[in-house]
């Protein structure tokens, strides 16, 4: 492979070009849309009066309002394999990277559900891998339980790199986005 074939994952690619839009690689019809990687600055509502303002970086145009969380320590929003796996599970909801804002908490730390809707006004928050409390959200339920809140729907379930191998947990998730997306 000579150097003007390289071929990139859409993370290297996302990683490389974090302020300017690049495509989504998905060919299929309504998918090519150019699909933007943004820092935006997100006002810390938890603080006190003097609030501060953080940097959250967003995979995605957040076009449908569908604001995707999870926590990954060494990439800067889902290793590859769990790129490609959320990619499918969107492309099934006749969905896009462009209609979501991807988010990797480990890389905002702190940041709760009222800075997160502040800034990306979300009406549906998909949390994988990480649990209610983790966003501060002031109510607990189960697992797998689509859960309306202040004027938003919440769903949190196991990681994508679990339930990418485990048929059970991918029933239980595609049944419950049938139902958010009205599938």
């Amino acid at each position: 492979m000579d150097i003007n074939h390289i071929q990139l994952s859409p993370a290297a690619l996302a990683g490389l070009y974090k302020n300017h839009l690049v495509e989504s690689g998905d060919s299929s019809p309504g998918t090519g849309r150019p699909v933007a990687v943004r820092e935006t600055p997100l006002i810390n509502l938890s603080t006190s009066a003097a609030s501060s303002t953080i940097t959250v970086k967003a995979l995605g145009n957040n076009e449908k309002k569908l604001l995707v969380l999870v926590r990954h320590a060494d990439v800067v929003f889902l290793p590859d394999e769990e790129l490609k796996f959320l990619t499918g599970i969107l492309a099934a909801c006749k969905l896009s990277i462009a209609d979501v804002s991807i988010v990797n908490l480990h890389h905002a730390p702190g940041t709760g559900y009222k800075d997160l809707l502040a800034q990306f006004h979300s009406s549906r928050v998909l949390l994988f891998g990480l649990e209610p409390g983790d966003i501060n959200l002031p109510l607990s339920f189960p697992e797998f339980q689509l859960q309306a809140f202040n004027g938003c729907t919440y769903h949190w379930c196991p990681d994508l790199g679990r339930m990418e191998n485990d048929r059970t947990l991918k029933t239980r998730l595609w049944n419950n986005l049938k139902i958010l997306f009205t599938i």
